[in-house]
């Protein structure tokens, strides 16, 4: 059954005999098409009364039964061969068509086939299509997920910030340091927390680099000197803050 099932269909097979490429012509193509190895030639057909006779093909147009044609010819590259069932010398039934390309024989699809074949790729199309509010539309493969457990897993890099980015965040934190002065800070690491001694002096002026860490105020005779407390990479600076008056 599914020999014959193969047989039947033979939209899938193509055929060539390469010592009769350099030669065809439209005068010899229905004998290279009757070749006994062409899967698509009948050897029941009419043809093959006619050639065993040795008769010319306008012979055919007397019988009756399946028959072979040449319905079109551009040499030198393409031959389209008909197969129909003859029933009268002016009534003829079209069974199939066959085009030869450059010597390779191909059965012609018919609509039905076509149609069918397009509808089923479609819906495995359809198969593979996703669809969520937020992403949208995506095609998931099922080979896919299996690509992806074999492939080992690369962590991202974390994009660094722009310089924008770090300007206004320093100029966040800035702010937020004048309206929240600190209380305590830290003179180095582990070492314990010393409360924060405000200036005395009113109008001193302040100046603050970034990134701002801690700050420890010290008092001189002349001027309030300040001791801005940095992370460790940086180094701790002393900045003289005088009277604006």
């Amino acid at each position: 059954m599914a020999a014959s099932d193969l047989r039947d269909n033979l939209l899938g097979v193509s055929w060539v005999d390469s010592g009769w490429v350099p030669i065809l012509n439209p005068g010899n193509v229905l004998d290279y098409f009757s070749e006994r190895s062409n899967p698509f030639y009948d050897r029941t057909c009419n043809n093959e009364v006619v050639k065993m006779q040795r008769l010319t093909l306008d012979h055919l147009n007397q019988m009756v039964g399946v028959e072979y044609i040449l319905l079109h010819a551009q040499e030198p590259i393409l031959y389209i061969i008909r197969k129909q069932q003859r029933q009268s010398p002016t009534q003829v039934v079209p069974l199939a068509d066959y085009y030869i390309i450059a010597g390779v024989v191909y059965q012609a699809p018919d609509l039905g086939s076509v149609i069918s074949s397009r509808v089923s790729a479609f819906d495995e199309a359809m198969s593979f299509c996703r669809y969520h509010p937020s992403k949208g539309y995506w095609w998931h493969f099922k080979d896919q997920e299996e690509r992806e457990k074999v492939k080992p897993k690369s962590k991202k890099k974390e994009e660094p910030s722009s310089l924008f980015q770090r300007q206004r965040v320093d100029a966040l934190l800035l702010d937020l340091r004048n309206k929240f002065p600190p209380m305590f800070y830290q003179p180095k690491p582990g070492e314990k927390p010393v409360p924060v001694v405000l200036p005395e002096t009113a109008n001193t002026q302040i100046q603050f680099p970034f990134p701002v860490y801690m700050l420890a105020p010290l008092k001189s005779s002349r001027s309030a000197l300040t001791k801005l407390w940095t992370p460790q990479h940086v180094e701790p600076k002393f900045v003289e803050s005088r009277d604006l008056d």
